[in-house]
């Protein structure tokens, strides 16, 4: 496998429909009408996925309150999802990609570098997506600590 193919600001960005942590499935098209923060994070319940899913959370009531949907998008199954929704308090939908072809469509889902290795795995990225569907912002290789805070800064939120 290479590196996958990145997404560029005004791209369309890539439509999917996935299972959430609540059961139910959310298409990138109910969103439409809305800007969207679309953040793909490696494994829910781990140390750096549940600092950043938290960071959203306790940002989200002021993402929203400027316009903004947060959806955070892994391979985890729905079952995983919804304990990580429970036990963490996440407040936004968290939606699974199994196969990881919503992943990959993205970009965020190839080779990557992990402690001086090559491996093959979810490449932690945030998508801001406009209200039509195309590609504000496409930020790959992003940190779990303080990116939230970043992003905020990038948005002009802060």
């Amino acid at each position: 496998m290479t590196a996958p193919a990145r997404l560029n600001s005004g791209d369309p960005a890539p439509e999917f429909t996935l299972p959430t942590d609540t059961g139910e499935t959310l298409s990138l098209g109910d969103l439409r009408g809305r800007r969207v923060i679309l953040y793909a994070y490696p494994a829910a319940m781990t140390p750096g996925c549940t600092k950043q899913a938290c960071d959203f959370r306790d940002s989200l009531a002021s993402l929203q309150a400027a316009g903004y949907e947060v959806v955070g998008i892994s391979p985890d199954k729905p079952e995983k999802l919804a304990k990580f929704r429970e036990r963490d308090a996440i407040t936004f939908p968290l939606v699974g990609d199994a196969d990881r072809a919503v992943l990959t469509a993205y970009g965020a889902y190839g080779e990557k570098q992990s402690y001086g290795r090559t491996v093959t795995g979810v490449i932690r990225s945030t998508f801001v997506i406009d209200p039509d569907g195309k590609i504000e912002r496409a930020l790959y290789n992003v940190k779990a600590t303080g990116h939230v805070a970043k992003l905020r800064r990038d948005l002009n939120l802060d």
